[in-house]
């Protein structure tokens, strides 16, 4: 919020420098975020009003003019401005005069000179040359009364500082200067003047009927008609100047009134063209299908989430945020109805940026305004326009349907003690109460605060908290060591962190990335076949609203933006929390109830499977690759590797991690149609896994060295195309050899080119090697032949093997 230390002293003018005052702001919580002048420095302008002006006999675009600066005798000043003229009053720079300085940042000195042969003793000023705008179209024009000779820093009260804050969203009170002023005489006991709104007396008894149809959109709806207003008058200088102070740009004499009022006392209102409504005014949910052009030009489609104002025939507002081009005033507004209203937070909240645009209303909005002050909000609105455009005032309407609740809220003097960290008095909170302005009711220990209407921020203890130590001050607090030993936490042995995961991810050469937990909604119905994710309320950007259920679509949109900055390997992973619906979870302190929130670990590797280097051939990364990076993630947890679906995968090339009886990820190259969808030149390998999972890791147990030696024994059977390496090693570990079998391994396949005798067309050739051992005794040759006729046996009956003749 941007407004200028003067206005803001009008309410409240504390002992204080700028810089002390913006200094105390931001230690309460008012971060001042930019000082800014209103002007730069000059000196010696003064206001100089032109009595003359004659061609200059040696050119044809200078003029020669003689000017009164309030000096004694009349200056003569060659000036080239296409607007000046006789009786003008302008900023007149005088002889020694300094102007802003320029890009070489020392100021222009003016000094006596002559201009094709005719003396000048000054210099007329724009705007531009002053830099108080960016207006070069000529001399900055002053009103008739201006006094000459008056200093130019002094009639434009140019010796004033903008002060810029950056409020938090709970500081809605603070979204006024009125409002900052009430928080400036709570920090230092300056006085805080008196504000009253004295009715306007009606001068007539005309009303618009209106009805309120919902409730839940608007707590309290008030307003008045105006008659003969004359809207053609210019808005005074005095407001002119605070609004654009305010960085508003002035646009007509009602709508300046009404942003006026919204700076000082923080109330959003408009102002209707009485004569453009037809019938009465409805406040009510929008309805699909409705249109409205806003005053932006923008002609939007509304529906039941969104409050609207309507008239007989069309919808004329948008609740709380912004009005309508069809009832907006003009120059030629001779009637006019003044509205101001409380709107519920949380039905204004949000909606405007599902039309990509904001305003100053919908921001105060839903954040909460005080549904207290209508009435008097108006007839502070009233008063201006009746002084400024005239007109006679009717009656006032009021229609209260429903405000806030202020539940009272209990501060334990010795609790905020101890949450603030140094010893503080039930005094010295009644007297932090007392001045923010706060009823409270004592007990011993024990202070009881009723909010204000104009606080929607206390509602729990510790915003009492807060606001005992914000006035008591910061810098108060005692510089303390902490007194608790800071002690890790040691992880059980059969556990291994996230972050030796992330460490362990590094090491196979993947980088991590940190994305945002809510997504585009095309993410998860395409990456997670997810057709109904958990949608947010209030999303910080319209493409991320919906919480993740899967983090590859982060991942593959990490990979694109990559791939647009010419990044031909990629690498990534990200370790983070997924959301998931479950009516199984219970509300606690850390879950949400129906919500599950479990850690997965996520990875893409894209482009050549190695960096490019002499020893061997490029090639991409496949399926194997990630598959082996993942059995060394998990080792010595082994999983098995099943061919299984996944929306984000392809169907012939994933496969799903199956650890006992349970799934806990899956990996596989990306679905050609997701590929082509996001226009990567080839697919990547993605996978996904449960992170409860990776952090399991079996605690090794000692098993001595068996004193027998080991036997090897070789085996090559026949098997269909069909049987899968985790069928024939399943087969093998089955056998009943009485646990002889130590280990299995496959270290041959043959497929014929053409047909041979022993193997069919749709066969192939393994070999497995066998190592057996018993820890007690050595083998005999019986034993070794009885286990290995097991192993051929079992193999035939499960996988259908032959022995290869």
């Amino acid at each position: 919020m941007q407004f200028p230390e003067s206005w803001l002293r009008e309410f409240c003018n504390p002992p204080l420098s700028t810089q002390q005052l913006a200094d105390l702001l931001t230690m309460a919580g008012l971060e001042v975020e930019e000082l800014r002048p209103v002007a730069p420095p000059f000196s010696k302008i003064v206001v100089g009003q032109v009595l003359a002006v004659e061609k200059h006999p040696n050119a044809d675009r200078l003029n020669v003019c003689q000017v009164d600066a309030g000096t004694g005798a009349p200056l003569n000043i060659v000036c080239g401005a296409p607007n000046v003229q006789a009786g003008i009053k302008v900023p007149c720079a005088l002889v020694g005069a300094e102007l802003p300085p320029g890009e070489d940042g020392k100021p222009f000195v003016i000094k006596l000179g002559k201009l094709r042969g005719v003396e000048s003793q000054g210099m007329l000023c724009s705007a531009r040359e002053l830099k108080l705008s960016e207006d070069h179209g000529g001399l900055m024009i002053l009103p008739e009364d201006t006094p000459v000779g008056r200093d130019i820093r002094e009639q434009l009260r140019l010796d004033d500082t903008l002060f810029t804050l950056k409020l938090t969203p709970n500081l809605a009170h603070h979204l006024s200067i009125y409002g900052i002023a009430r928080e400036v005489s709570a920090l230092t006991g300056a006085p805080l003047k008196p504000v009253s709104f004295p009715p306007v007396a009606p001068a007539h008894d005309a009303r618009l009927p209106v009805k309120v149809e919902a409730a839940d959109l608007c707590g309290r709806f008030s307003g008045r008609v105006i008659r003969n207003v004359n809207t053609r008058v210019q808005t005074p200088a005095w407001m002119v100047e605070r609004l654009e102070r305010c960085g508003q740009r002035p646009v007509s004499p009602l709508v300046d009134i009404s942003n006026y009022v919204m700076f000082e006392y923080g109330r959003p209102s408009h102002i209707f063209d009485l004569d453009k409504i037809h019938g009465g005014l409805t406040v009510r949910w929008g309805r699909a299908g409705e249109q409205l052009k806003l005053l932006n030009g923008n002609t939007i489609e509304v529906d039941g989430q969104v409050g609207v104002i309507a008239d007989e025939q069309a919808v004329e507002s948008l609740a709380g945020i912004m009005g309508g081009d069809a009832t907006a005033v003009s120059d030629d507004t001779r009637n006019i109805y003044v509205e101001a209203a409380f709107w519920w937070p949380q039905a204004v909240a949000g909606r405007s940026r599902r039309y990509n645009f904001s305003t100053d209303a919908g921001h105060r909005f839903e954040r909460g305004v005080d549904p207290a002050q209508t009435v008097e909000h108006i007839e502070r609105i009233s008063a201006l326009v009746l002084e400024i455009c005239g007109g006679e005032a009717g009656p006032m309407d009021d229609q209260v349907l429903g405000l806030p609740e202020r539940k009272p809220v209990s501060l334990r003097v010795a609790r905020a003690a101890k949450v603030i960290g140094m010893p503080v008095s039930q005094q010295q909170c009644a007297e932090v109460f007392r001045r923010l302005g706060l009823p409270f009711e004592e007990a011993p220990g024990v202070l009881t605060v009723t909010p204000p209407s104009w606080r929607f921020d206390l509602q729990i203890e510790e915003d009492l908290i807060e606001e005992v130590i914000r006035v008591v001050g910061y810098p108060q607090l005692p510089d303390t060591p902490p007194l608790g030993p800071v002690v890790p936490k040691a992880l059980p042995e059969a556990r291994r962190s996230l972050h030796a995961l992330r460490h362990a991810l590094a090491a196979l050469d993947y980088q991590e990335t940190v994305n945002f937990s809510f997504v585009e909604e095309a993410w998860e119905r395409d990456f997670a076949g997810n057709e109904q994710p958990l949608k947010l309320l209030n999303p910080i950007a319209s493409a991320l609203s919906v919480m993740r259920s899967s983090l590859i679509g982060s991942l593959v949109q990490v990979l694109r933006f990559n791939l647009a900055r010419k990044a031909a390997r990629v690498r990534v992973f990200e370790v983070g929390r997924v959301f998931l619906r479950d009516a199984e979870v219970v509300d606690s302190d850390t879950t949400v109830g129906g919500l599950r929130q479990p850690m997965r670990v996520s990875g893409l590797a894209f482009g050549p499977a190695n960096e490019l280097q002499w020893g061997q051939g490029e090639r991409l990364v496949d399926f194997f690759d990630v598959k082996g990076d993942l059995e060394e993630l998990l080792a010595p947890v082994q999983v098995r590797f099943e061919p299984a679906v996944h929306p984000a995968l392809h169907p012939g090339r994933s496969a799903r991690l199956v650890l006992g009886e349970r799934v806990v990820g899956h990996v596989g190259e990306l679905h050609p149609r997701w590929r082509q969808r996001y226009e990567l030149p080839h697919a990547p390998v993605v996978f996904e896994i449960d992170a409860e999972a990776l952090q399991q890791r079996p605690v090794p147990s000692y098993r001595p060295i068996s004193r027998q030696q080991a036997v090897q024994r070789d085996i090559a059977a026949v098997v269909a195309d069909s049987v899968s390496h985790e069928a024939l090693m399943a087969a093998v570990h089955a056998a009943p050899t009485g646990g002889l079998v130590r280990e299995a391994r496959l270290f041959d396949i043959y497929k014929p080119k053409a047909a041979v005798a022993d193997i069919g067309p749709d066969e192939r050739s393994v070999a497995v090697r066998l190592e057996l051992q018993d820890e007690d005794t050595t083998l005999t040759d019986e034993r070794i032949d009885a286990a290995v006729r097991a192993v051929v046996e079992t193999l035939g009956a499960r996988v259908g093997a032959r022995l290869r003749g």
